[in-house]
């Protein structure tokens, strides 16, 4: 029986949007202080050589459109024409920049360039030609994979598009151990607690806690069979582990690399792991309520969290430059993760093709 690889496709397409959304925000941060210069807006396109740059600006200009072009491409593989994904990927990357560096002529922190719209448009068709030559092959083991671990409920590239993006929480060495949904910032809210070594460590153990629990009972939706639960789970958040270790290391300082382990860590770390331990085998109705329970629970208590004196001495090492917009979109995503997967959870199925072997 031939493989559709449709669920692949489904899948790139959200993973393509969501990049896209990224790029969009990393692109125009901070979004403020727009105001017209009074030139043309593509008079940027014409003009010379930049006369400041460095060999950074171009390699990060065409490694951030390159995963743009690859989802594109694999999005597209059911058009018909061999290389009809390949060319509509690489003008999608290329439209995306021009529109985003014309966009810059009206923000004052942002100076448009011919040169990053150069650099973004080989990244997309890098992206892209990757995505041809191993699109084939890819997609039918994807589709092969897909149907051997995952369960067939509705939207469920949706789901992990949205652990996908969970991984970029773990990359703000500020925020609290897998501290998604503090919304204070953006609302301009301050702490209702003061900053006392209990108050801090026993929020920062519920926090790390709710967050596993609902993390990895979201995992467990989508899994086909429920002792798959108890192999993957660990192993996925022992990688966001990773990354926030790694973070730390590279955006701080290597001396800094595991001071995210604290004794309210560490406590939030046991007490998920137990919780998880006892509910990965809950039917997938049952795992998404409580994902959705542990969720709420988590984002109330980081909302409550005093400020973290280590998060000021963490951003005043490394909010420099382009780590400034890096730092911005994480925190972004942190912030409103949770808000992205409260529906999805909702809206997970009683029944959805979950085997009891």
């Amino acid at each position: 029986m031939p493989v559709s690889g449709n669920r692949p496709i489904v899948l790139a397409r959200y993973l393509a949007l969501a990049w896209c959304a990224l790029i969009v925000y990393a692109s125009l941060h901070p979004f403020s202080g727009w105001r017209s210069t009074g030139i043309s807006p593509w008079g940027f396109l014409p003009a010379a050589w930049p006369r400041y740059w460095t060999g950074f600006d171009l390699v990060a200009n065409v490694a951030v459109y390159l995963p743009l072009g690859f989802f594109l491409c694999l999005g597209l593989r059911s058009l018909r024409g061999r290389i009809t994904a390949f060319v509509l990927a690489t003008l999608c990357g290329a439209l995306l920049s021009l529109s985003l560096e014309t966009l810059q002529n009206w923000l004052p922190s942002r100076v448009p360039s011919n040169l990053d719209l150069a650099c973004n448009t080989l990244g997309a068709a890098l992206g892209a030609l990757l995505g041809q030559i191993v699109a084939p092959r890819s997609l039918i083991r994807l589709e092969n994979a897909a149907q051997h671990l995952l369960s067939p409920m509705p939207h469920s590239e949706l789901g992990l598009t949205l652990l996908g993006l969970w991984m970029m929480v773990p990359l703000s060495p500020e925020i609290l151990l897998f501290g998604a949904g503090d919304l204070r910032q953006r609302l301009a809210v301050t702490p209702p607690l003061p900053f006392t070594v209990e108050h801090f460590s026993v929020i920062e153990a519920g926090v790390t806690a709710c967050n596993a629990l609902a993390v990895g009972l979201l995992l467990r939706c989508l899994l086909l069979r429920w002792w798959l639960a108890y192999l993957l789970v660990p192993l996925f958040l022992a990688i966001g582990l990773t990354v926030r270790t790694l973070a730390a290391a590279v955006l701080v300082s290597p001396g800094e690399a595991m001071l995210w382990l604290t004794p309210g860590a560490q406590l939030g770390l046991q007490i998920s792991g137990v919780a998880l331990l006892l509910t990965l085998w809950l039917p997938t109705r049952g795992a998404a309520v409580l994902a959705l329970v542990a969720l709420l629970a988590g984002t109330a208590l980081v909302n409550l969290a005093p400020f973290n004196p280590y998060s000021q001495a963490a951003l005043a090492t490394w909010q420099q430059g382009h780590f400034l917009n890096f730092n911005g979109l994480t925190r972004l995503v942190a912030s409103l993760w949770p808000l992205l997967a409260l529906p999805f959870l909702v809206l997970v199925p009683a029944r959805n093709g979950y085997r009891s072997t």
